[in-house]
């Protein structure tokens, strides 16, 4: 079966664009004209991915994002923000309230093809080195879980992805850059503000165990193993 991505898109011109796309790459593709029944098809269609309009009559794309983050028949499904071109704040933004990634309008549609590819294939359970620990961390790479001292903590995909690759270094100081390659797949430098926003959305998510996740000045961010916190 296809999957299903959910296009919340208010400009009827820029949905149908999305849509053809797509649709000619066997993707299954729902269409909501404002926030209010995007949330509503989100929550009953629960799709493999979305992509949001911030700019949304009824209910905005922040509101949504927000509201979707918080229901957890919605809250892992990877999100895709649209924004109008030089709203840095409201990308950032955007990225802070649990989106995985964003794109600018106007936006080239095989961009958005491949970035939604891409989510799609962070989000598919795989059935290779199923699970890992380190210290009290044990993820389980089939499931996307992760458990902290026994107790389970919810990521996105991609907040899985970015703590399992620190991980899997081994203490290794990882570039933005190699980091925006390596986790969201792209081959050059976008905007390396991605990868610290979700590193901060992740360590709100670890709470104490936070403090696993050093940040190297001018360098990038690496996983402290347990014996060096010691």
């Amino acid at each position: 079966m296809s999957e299903t991505i959910l296009v919340i898109e208010d400009e009827e011109d820029v949905s149908d664009l999305i849509r053809y796309h797509l649709k000619k790459a066997k993707l299954r593709v729902i269409v909501a004209a404002d926030g209010v029944e995007g949330l509503a098809l989100a929550t009953e269609e629960r799709p493999d991915a979305i992509i949001l309009d911030i700019m949304l009559p009824r209910l905005n794309g922040f509101e949504v994002a927000k509201k979707l983050k918080a229901n957890e028949r919605t809250a892992t499904i990877p999100l895709l923000i649209l924004s109008a071109k030089g709203e840095a704040d409201s990308r950032i933004k955007g990225l802070e309230l649990g989106a995985d990634d964003y794109l600018p309008k106007p936006f080239s549609p095989r961009e958005l093809l491949l970035r939604i590819q891409s989510l799609l294939k962070r989000a598919r359970p795989t059935v290779v080195s199923e699970s890992t620990s380190s210290g009290p961390f044990v993820l389980d790479r089939t499931s996307l879980k992760v458990t902290l001292d026994g107790e389970r903590i919810e990521l996105t995909s991609t907040e899985f992805k970015l703590l399992s690759l620190l991980i899997g270094k081994g203490g290794a100081i990882q570039s933005r850059e190699e980091l925006l390659h390596e986790v969201w797949g792209y081959r050059s430098t976008v905007d390396t503000r991605t990868v610290d926003t979700h590193m901060r959305r992740l360590r709100e998510k670890l709470g104490t165990h936070a403090s696993y996740l050093e940040t190297v000045r001018g360098e990038g961010y690496r996983f402290m193993a347990p014996t060096s916190l010691n």
